[in-house]
């Protein structure tokens, strides 16, 4: 199988539910165009919905995260807590323990793993 150029537009794009009830996703159609290998989406805050705190791991290979709008605040067993604005990326390493302690009602980030799907098991 050959990879393919492949575009994913704003304009009539839509969000699903994903691994967090408050956040929708959005593919950006990185998991198919690679077979897999590379995940890539939109992750929305669900307005009104908070955080659920708890400690996890993910088993990957590569997970980073970039802040599209608005702020997040994250927190790792091995740098602690952080807080990430519009701007602002973070690089998480293969099963490092971590959780979200809070977001803005209008968080956006853009999420890309390797591979697109992983598995996630509570800390």
């Amino acid at each position: 199988m050959s990879a393919r150029t492949t575009v994913s537009h704003a304009s009539g794009s839509h969000f699903d539910e994903g691994l967090r009830a408050f956040f929708a996703y959005r593919d950006l159609g990185i998991r198919g165009a690679s077979g897999g290998a590379i995940g890539a989406h939109v992750i929305r805050a669900v307005p009104g919905s908070g955080a659920k705190p708890d400690w996890h791991t993910h088993d990957l290979a590569f997970q980073m995260v970039y802040v599209l709008r608005g702020w997040v605040e994250f927190e790792y067993a091995d740098i602690g807590a952080v807080r990430l604005q519009a701007g602002d990326s973070v690089y998480q390493p293969p099963r490092v323990r971590h959780r979200e302690l809070a977001h803005s009602d209008d968080l956006e980030m853009l999420e890309i793993t390797a591979p697109a799907e992983f598995a996630t098991a509570p800390a």
